[in-house]
């Protein structure tokens, strides 16, 4: 019996089984748990919202039909202010509906939220900043802002695990090539060369301005007296000539006359100026190429009727003016809102899908 035990294998020890982990579904507990007590805080604060504009709109009938009791037998103005009361009753009932609204919205936003992933989010986020990018660059025209925001789409569709978005990713790049293609605009720099050359025109004297009078040229000659016995006539015709040479003066006009400038006329120039540059400055900021071009025209040609291109400080002027005019305040655009279509689409199929696998859910279940 002793032989025959000692030939017999050995028993195995059978391991215990392996407990199983349960953290992931306490913590998937715990984030409901959490989700809930969120909604449940903020729904109870709509309703105490709701509560106090019901309050405000019972005071409201209450202050009416007291009003309606007082004052039955008034006359317009009571009927006026009658009126009034109602209409703020009507605006008191409307935002108490639209403030209903909004909860079940905004409850309905977060019963979906709970059912989003990552990647939505991440697409989400992407569809914000392309439509960032291209209210920078259709409102605003700022390439560099609409080309950051651009990169930083494309950086958040990295990030996702949707193979969808290729396409996406493929008009972002040649969008952004398309954004780089074109020459920024320093709309700040432009801007401040103006008013620079305004501070210029408002430190103008009256030496720089020209005060030079056309030559004035007497219609005739002096003739001699006429002497002998020429006649009464003949000596009455030569004091007229003479009273009338030294009271008109005849002047000629055969060259271009450039007029002496009174000192209201030198404030004239100098404010007419400014609002000039101060129109070109507005263009620069609507990036208005048409308006930019036409006022620094009429500025220089004003600083040239109006003052001495001898001095210094008017040919610096006019310089600055001529090397503005060649600037382009308003490059051609391109169109960048045709990634912003594709994501949207992408969007809504995965939303479709989802609503598709939900409602596939239930009918299984």
């Amino acid at each position: 019996m002793t032989e025959t035990n000692a030939q017999l294998p050995a028993p195995l020890e059978t391991p215990p089984p392996a407990r199983q982990k349960l953290w992931p579904v306490w913590l998937v507990a715990l984030l409901a748990l959490i989700l809930a007590i969120g909604l449940a805080l903020w729904n109870w604060q709509q309703w105490q919202t709701q509560q106090l504009l019901s309050q405000q709109l019972a005071n409201v009938e209450n202050n009416t039909r007291q009003l309606q009791q007082d004052f039955g037998q008034s006359g317009s103005e009571r009927a006026d202010r009658l009126v009034a009361l109602e209409t703020r009753l009507g605006e008191q009932r409307e935002l108490l509906a639209t403030q209903q609204r909004q909860i079940d919205h905004n409850a309905q936003q977060l019963l979906e939220a709970g059912n989003r992933t990552r990647t939505d989010w991440l697409l989400a986020e992407a569809e914000f900043l392309l439509r960032i990018a291209n209210q920078r660059l259709l409102v605003e025209k700022d390439i560099r802002g609409a080309l950051a925001a651009l990169q930083e789409a494309d950086s958040v569709l990295l990030e996702s695990d949707d193979v969808g978005v290729y396409a996406v990713r493929q008009q972002l790049a040649k969008e952004v090539l398309a954004l780089k293609g074109i020459a920024g605009v320093d709309r700040t720099g432009l801007y401040l060369t103006l008013e620079a050359a305004i501070d210029s025109v408002n430190q103008l004297t009256d030496d720089a301005l020209i005060h030079d009078r056309a030559p004035a040229f007497t219609g005739s000659g002096d003739e001699a007296e006429p002497i002998g016995d020429q006649g009464m006539l003949a000596k009455a015709w030569y004091q007229l000539k003479t009273t009338l040479g030294n009271v008109i003066v005849v002047r000629r006009l055969d060259e271009p006359v450039k007029p002496l400038l009174s000192p209201d006329q030198s404030a004239y120039a100098r404010l007419n100026l400014q609002l000039m540059l101060e129109e070109a400055e507005m263009a620069v900021l609507r990036g208005n190429q048409p308006l930019f071009e036409r006022a620094l025209g009429k500025a220089a040609t004003a600083l040239g009727q109006w003052y001495d291109r001898s001095d210094q400080r008017i040919v610096a002027l006019a310089r600055t003016l001529t090397e503005l005019a060649t600037r382009n305040v308003d490059p051609e655009l391109p169109d960048i809102s045709r990634s912003l279509s594709l994501l949207k689409a992408r969007l809504a199929g995965r939303l479709g899908n989802g609503e598709a696998a939900a409602s596939g859910e239930g009918d299984a279940s």
